[in-house]
């Protein structure tokens, strides 16, 4: 975890839970002039952030959330070209199938998201 810089951390570091814990471990973790992406939704609430600590370091904070809707489609598309070109595995990312039938069950999930929840697939 050391840069040829001779600075500890890592050049990157990607904080996808949406969890303020994350977060600060993301900070911790990113190195002197890294980068702080940050993917997860946080929609829990506001959140503390160490700024002397963002500052000190002088991280570049990336927002990963897009919001124009056509990026979103574009995404969606590519997405699934390349989980049907097998250039995607996404198995292990399904916990949960549910039957069209019970589209509701699936929305709830999504809103609740249960212990052991990462994603569900909805099928015919």
């Amino acid at each position: 975890m050391q840069s040829s810089s001779g600075s500890h951390g890592f050049d990157c570091v990607i904080e996808a839970t949406g969890k303020a814990s994350a977060l600060e471990h993301a900070t911790a973790l990113t190195k002197v002039r890294g980068r702080l992406v940050i993917a997860g939704y946080h929609q829990d609430g506001p959140r503390t952030i160490d700024m002397q600590q963002w500052n000190w370091k002088g991280l570049d904070v990336i927002n990963a959330h897009e919001r124009a809707p056509e990026a979103y489609l574009d995404g969606i598309a590519e997405a699934v070209r390349m989980t049907v070109a097998g250039e995607l595995e996404v198995q292990s990312l399904l916990t949960h199938v549910v039957p069209l039938e019970a589209l509701s069950v699936a929305l709830d999930l999504l809103s609740e998201r249960p212990d052991g929840f990462l994603k569900a697939v909805v099928c015919p």
